[in-house]
């Protein structure tokens, strides 16, 4: 699988002197501040970025998506947006609405749904093609704000923690070992939240498709059981997070007034870094507003164990 990072990197600098919209937004993120949330075993970060009120606030409801021209389809892209071609059916675009310093937004050239079980193979080939980043996918119901097109996210390595966290021996542990990968479990992540290790891409889409279908019989009523997943390539090894989700969006979301916090997780904010495009939520948040968020919306460990049991 070759290296794409050097023509992405040569799309990044010929987007940014061309297209005024995506330079001025990769520009603002130098107004983007962070609080940290120290917990006993890891660190939890809230950035206020308003550039991403688009995309936290969006309406994905069925009626809502039939209404709009999808912006991810080639037609309805803006004039200055061009591409890398990937493979034969995808192209490597540069987020305009970034939250990393470079972020891509991977789009199918073809208008399907946002379903990962027959696309997983191409997220752990993408992984490999771009070794300098992180490769995350949003499920139709937790965090994809274009359910109806295919694509995947990327962004550079090393900004979000659970990257860090990964193999820290307070935090996770080896649970199984077969066919040359390893199944990690964590504790007290306050995020329920399974990974898969190997340098086997057939074992490890097997293992992923076995979590899968235990998954589905849990939420039988949803398009796909919703999942958060975040994979990169390091040393020769594929490493996949793989979050499963209850619930899209937190009650704080839905709330009025004082109560209300605009925060609409989807993987990056599993990955460690919370997003918040209002300031005023910024800044009233709190570590027992986070955990309340987390628990609505995250899978406990016990519940992880039982779907996890047995996979490899």
């Amino acid at each position: 699988m070759s290296d794409y990072s050097a023509r992405v990197g040569e799309l990044f600098n010929e987007q940014l002197k061309e297209w005024g919209l995506a330079r001025d937004n990769y520009l603002q993120l130098n107004n983007v501040v962070t609080r940290k949330f120290s917990y006993p075993l890891f660190d939890l970060f809230v950035q206020f970025n308003p550039g991403r009120i688009t995309s936290s606030a969006a309406k994905v409801d069925t009626r809502s998506i039939e209404a709009r021209p999808c912006f991810l389809c080639e037609k309805n892209r803006p004039a200055q947006q061009r591409g890398v071609e990937y493979e034969d059916d995808y192209i490597i675009l540069v987020n305009p609405f970034p939250i990393f310093r470079q972020h891509l937004t991977i789009v199918s050239e073809w208008h399907i749904d946002q379903r990962i079980a027959p696309n997983f193979m191409t997220m752990l080939d993408l992984a490999r093609s771009l070794p300098e980043y992180s490769v995350f996918y949003n499920g139709p119901q937790c965090g994809a704000s274009a359910p109806d097109h295919l694509h995947f996210q990327a962004g550079n390595r090393g900004f979000m923690p659970v990257e860090s966290d990964f193999g820290k021996k307070a935090l996770c542990r080896i649970q199984a070992v077969n066919d040359g990968i390893e199944l990690w479990s964590w504790e007290e992540y306050r995020r329920g939240i399974l990974t898969l290790k190997g340098t086997d891409k057939d074992a490890l889409t097997g293992a992923f498709e076995k979590f899968y279908v235990r998954f589905e019989l849990m939420q039988r009523d949803r398009p796909e059981p919703m999942l958060n997943i975040i994979t990169y390539y390091s040393e020769g090894n594929w490493i996949i997070h793989i979050i499963p989700r209850k619930l899209h969006r937190p009650s704080c979301f839905f709330a009025e007034g004082n109560e209300k916090i605009v925060l609409s997780p989807a993987s990056v904010d599993m990955g460690g870094v919370l997003i918040t495009p209002r300031e005023e939520d910024y800044l009233k948040i709190t570590s027992g507003d986070i955990n309340d968020i987390l628990d609505e919306v995250c899978l406990s460990e016990d519940e992880i164990e039982s779907l996890t049991s047995d996979i490899i």
